[in-house]
């Protein structure tokens, strides 16, 4: 009779429980997570200011702006509901509401391209390989530091008086000047121009995305015959596109956002005859001058409404003329 051996199959070690874990294991467990959650607090300790700011000083106004925007306040009494009458108010019935936006849509479409194109003009010959950039650099990035100061645009009506430095310099050349600031008809031109002399931060993100573009493009593009201007046309505007963009989008939000040099050049009231009536001027008017807050408050939410239309069609039309390497 042969013998028979009978096989048991092993079973899987059944873990222990934490109890049965050996006390050096266990003590390292806790020690981890007691430093956890102490990295933890020490997070929320840091980050707490940026919460409270964050609430206190931006959400909590934005909502509260928000909610008056449907009342008719006064900061003097309380607010009373009127559902939607500052907006109906605001498109049918206030004729310098509609001035204000004609005139900053103006401004807008004008002086956003020009200093776009100024910028990269001036980036490109930067971009020559100049003795001393970092200098030029700085110099020329000067404007956008201080073109929205009240002092600039002081100097600025001042330049453009009647009795201003622009017409010493025609009255030169036997040309008898105007009142520019005080002239209707080119009252916006000044402050067109100055939002024009502003334009070091974009020429120094153009300069930026120059120093980007591989050389080899061109040396290509010289041996096939390209003249600079059409190696502009073809290698270099095609690969600025995106810091096109970005400039276009920034420069938009801002210049809609202009307020202290139509302030500072008009007396504060978007004069002569309202041609300079920036739509920022307009809300202060409503808001801190005839003290109608909820008004102002309608007027700031449909300022927000426009900017957010406007970037999102920067967005959806930059699919057609935006190119990201091999793609556009």
């Amino acid at each position: 009779m042969s013998d028979s051996v009978s096989v048991t199959p092993e079973r899987a070690p059944v873990a222990q429980p934490p109890s049965a874990q050996p006390p050096g294991r266990r003590r390292r467990a806790r020690q981890v997570n007691v430093h956890k959650r102490r990295e933890a607090r020490t997070a929320y300790v840091f980050l707490a200011p940026w919460f409270i700011g964050l609430f206190v000083i931006t959400v909590g106004p934005i909502l509260a702006s928000l909610y008056l925007s449907f009342t008719d306040y006064s900061l003097l009494e309380e607010a009373k509901w009127v559902g939607l009458d500052n907006y109906d108010t605001m498109f049918t019935g206030d004729d310098r509401f509609l001035a204000s936006l004609k005139v900053t849509t103006i401004y807008v479409v004008v002086s956003v391209p020009l200093q776009l194109a100024f910028a990269l003009a001036l980036a490109l010959a930067l971009d020559r390989g100049l003795r001393g950039l970092s200098f030029y650099r700085s110099i020329y990035y000067l404007p956008s530091l201080l073109g929205g100061s009240v002092a600039i645009a002081i100097l600025w009506r001042k330049i453009f008086g009647t009795d201003g430095l622009v017409n010493s310099v025609l009255g030169l050349f036997g040309v008898e000047g105007t009142g520019w600031v005080s002239d209707p008809d080119t009252a916006l031109g000044t402050l067109i121009i100055l939002h024009v002399w502003t334009f070091g931060a974009p020429m120094v993100i153009f300069l930026a995305g120059l120093r980007q573009i591989p050389q080899n493009y061109y040396e290509a593009a010289a041996v096939d015959g390209a003249s600079k201007l059409r190696q502009f046309w073809s290698i270099t505007l095609p690969l600025l596109t995106p810091i096109i963009f970005f400039n276009l989008v920034l420069e938009v939000i801002k210049s809609f956002q202009s307020f202290t040099q139509s302030f500072i050049v008009s007396g504060g009231f978007g004069g002569p005859v309202d041609s300079t009536l920036f739509y920022t001027l307009y809300l202060y008017l409503k808001g801190f001058k005839s003290y109608e807050m909820g008004y102002a408050a309608a007027m700031a939410w449909v300022l927000l409404l426009i900017i957010a239309g406007l970037t999102g069609v920067n967005f959806i039309a930059s699919k057609y003329w935006v190119f990201y390497g091999d793609t556009k």
